[in-house]
């Protein structure tokens, strides 16, 4: 069972199986019209033979004298309008479906009955022929148009067959009409279409033996390439080596576009793994300075009670708290979680409350907020998107000399929500506008650790706005220092 779940089986027994009905298909065409053909020369023979000796009559030739066939080829019998056979071949014993059994001449056994089974009136008129009388015999010393087919049999020099009578009228010159009978042995039809038949039968399984084999061995050589790459994907499984990539082959195919699709995501698991022990990595440096101070702030106050710091460890304790929230938000956002409640958000009315509630940084600087009145309300979770905005004044706050600046207004075409927030600080180099949206980057990070940043800010804004469907960039602010740039999408009635 395994073998016929394999696709090298399938695509055989498949193309196989085609290739039988069409065979068979086209072998049952074949004979069928190989019959139909010698069975139309069958009924030619026996009309030419038939009217020969019709021709004969017709100009005079008694019928004691007439040329017949000896019976091999053509047995012949000439019946009169009463049903008196007239002539017969020599060697002709025995004769049935032609006008009468009676095989000598002279004998009677009432009128005959000219039967056929196709073709009647070759000349369209429905009489036989233009000169015919009345009464449908040709006119005096004439062959009728008509014939008439009949099948019978024939026993010639002892011998019966079957046979393929022609019968055609004539009247001879003396104005009697008669109807001659000659017919067309069927047996070498039969033959033939037998040994095309049996050849075909002998044919068709070699044939198709060919077909699978041939099939087999061009899907196995079209399928290596997979086995290939299914081999080097379990060595890399088991191994764990995400450098390692996959065999791609020089054609230009379906398996060439394979491979190096696999080899992109494998490449994109390698920098995703190596993404996430970087994460892990800093996250454990991070979390090793505040745990450190703790238990020294604490094993100092369990020596000099006197000496313990409250402050000192409260801050600690809360640097810490932020920074295990803020590693548990990554690690959501990079499950792919978003927010459990999405409402329409007023970016306006957040940004006021943003600004309202934020304490003083103990530093003089000057926060200018410009909202416009027509800037779109967007869809997604409150707080989450207030987490955008406060990320991004903290971020400010740090950098800023003297003035923050806050605008919000719509994109150009009306759809988007436009958050800018810039200070006038010394702004961020090109070449790191990027990098500084990665986890635990601080380009100055002396500062940026005694102000109690850890390098998430920025990377837990920009993983925020794209759950919203929207963007964040750095720039250059107009007057210098940095330009933090939000879009997001307007709710679908905007």
């Amino acid at each position: 069972m395994r073998f016929l779940g394999s696709v090298r089986a399938r695509t055989t027994l498949g193309a196989t199986a085609v290739v039988a009905v069409a065979l068979v298909a086209a072998g049952l065409a074949v004979v069928l019209l190989l019959r139909a053909n010698l069975a139309g020369r069958a009924d030619l023979q026996a009309e030419v033979a038939a009217r020969e000796v019709a021709s004969q009559l017709a100009t005079g030739t008694p019928f004691d004298r007439l040329e017949l066939d000896d019976g091999d080829e053509h047995p012949v019998q000439v019946v009169d309008a009463l049903g008196r056979v007239r002539a017969v071949s020599e060697n002709l014993t025995a004769i049935t479906g032609a006008g009468t059994g009676e095989v000598r001449p002279g004998a009677s056994a009432g009128a005959p009955a000219v039967q056929g089974d196709d073709d009647g009136d070759d000349d369209g008129d429905g009489d036989g022929d233009g000169d015919d009388d009345d009464d449908g015999a040709p006119g005096r010393g004439q062959v009728s148009g008509d014939v008439h087919h009949s099948t019978g049999t024939a026993t010639v020099n002892g011998r019966s067959a079957d046979y393929r009578f022609a019968a055609v009228q004539a009247t001879t010159p003396a104005g009697e009409t008669v109807t001659v009978y000659a017919g067309a042995e069927l047996q070498t039809t039969r033959d033939a279409v037998g040994t095309v038949a049996r050849a075909m039968l002998v044919g068709l399984p070699v044939l198709l033996v060919v077909v699978a084999v041939v099939t087999w061995l061009v899907t196995r050589r079209a399928l290596r390439p997979v086995a290939a790459i299914r081999g080097e994907l379990a060595e890399i499984t088991a191994s764990g080596d995400l450098a390692r990539r996959v065999p791609q082959p020089r054609s230009r195919d379906e398996v060439a576009d394979l491979a190096a699709t696999t080899n992109e995501t494998l490449a994109a698991l390698e920098r995703s793994v190596a993404r996430q022990r970087g994460f892990v990595a800093d996250a454990s440096h991070e979390l090793r300075s505040p745990i450190a101070s703790l238990r020294t702030q604490l094993e100092v106050a369990a020596a000099h009670p006197e000496l313990l710091d409250l402050r000192g460890l409260t801050d600690d304790v809360i640097r810490l708290q932020d920074l295990a929230a803020d590693l548990l938000l990554l690690a959501r956002l990079d499950a792919g979680d978003r927010p459990v409640r999405t409402e329409p958000v007023d970016l306006a009315e957040l940004v006021g409350e943003e600004l309202r509630r934020r304490p003083a940084s103990g530093r003089d600087l000057t926060v200018h907020a410009d909202v416009a009145g027509d800037a779109p309300a967007v869809m997604g979770g409150r707080g989450r998107l207030a987490r955008v905005l406060s990320n991004l004044l903290d971020n400010a706050e740090r950098h800023a000399a003297s003035r923050i600046r806050v605008s919000l207004a719509a994109s150009a075409d009306g759809t988007r929500a436009v958050l800018r927030v810039a200070d006038d600080g010394p702004g961020v180099p090109p070449e790191d506008r990027e990098r500084i949206f990665e986890r635990f980057v601080r380009l100055d990070d002396a500062r940026s650790r005694d102000d109690g940043g850890a390098g998430l800010g920025l990377a837990i804004a920009r993983d925020l706005v794209r759950a919203h469907g929207g963007r964040l960039t750095a720039d250059e602010a107009p007057g210098g220092g940095a330009l933090f740039e939000v879009q997001l999408p307007g709710t679908p009635d905007t």
